[in-house]
């Protein structure tokens, strides 16, 4: 496996069914992963976050994450010639393609496998079992460290806490602890001291963005059910 694991494959992580490789609290998964990728690239200095709008950072060399590096391109081409470069638009956009993206690094590193089948014969699905869990292994506890035992969280473990908290993943995180049991804590890590005001930033924006797009998307399911 080359490289650390990025935040989006780590939401993703949390998300999949181990055994059957379907995805979990699907909705707020596809939000968070973009969310999560853009939240990286601030982490990472590449892009800059204020005020509801994302900027690259000129001059900035490659993250060396394929996953990463391709997410900054797209986003590149993207804002290129538009007045504002909404990070809303940007996230409901991507939303089309980053779980994807994020699923065949999964496969990349060897931490999930890909299985094609056909449902009554006709319809084709894939799903994605735990091909090695000792990376959501090390996941889980470093969570649960931090949001059941109380120890400070790093500035990435802090964001991804950020994002699942925006998103209302609890389930995925903690299947066996009722949700009001940790959602405090997930709420006081997301607005807690644990990076420095520039990250911290980056990602209240960030949080912000994911949470407007995840309200615009349940007004639309609701309308769609009445319709």
């Amino acid at each position: 496996m080359n490289g650390h694991v990025t935040l989006a494959e780590e939401v993703l992580l949390l998300t999949l069914e181990d055994e059957s490789g379907a995805v979990k609290e699907s909705a707020g998964a596809a939000c968070a992963i973009p969310g999560a990728l853009l939240a990286e690239l601030a982490l990472a200095g590449r892009v800059a976050l204020e005020d509801g709008t994302v900027t690259v950072v000129p001059g900035g060399e490659p993250t060396g994450e394929p996953l990463l590096d391709g997410r900054l391109e797209r986003l590149a081409e993207w804002a290129r010639g538009r007045r504002t470069a909404k990070a809303s638009e940007w996230l409901t956009q991507d939303r089309a393609t980053a779980p994807a993206d994020t699923l065949e690094r999964l496969v990349e590193r060897g931490l999930v496998t890909e299985e094609r089948r056909r449902v009554l014969g006709v319809f084709p699905v894939r799903r994605y079992p735990e091909a090695d869990g000792r990376v959501e292994r090390a996941l889980r506890e470093r969570l649960a460290a931090v949001v059941l035992h109380g120890a400070e969280p790093d500035a990435r473990t802090g964001a991804l806490i950020a994002l699942l908290h925006a998103a209302g993943l609890y389930r995925s995180a903690f299947p066996e602890v009722p949700r009001k049991e940790v959602e405090p804590r997930f709420a006081e890590i997301a607005e807690g001291e644990w990076a420095g005001e520039a990250v911290r930033e980056a990602i209240r924006n960030t949080r912000a963005v994911l949470a407007a797009v995840i309200a615009v998307t349940a007004a639309t399911a609701a309308t769609t059910a009445v319709m």
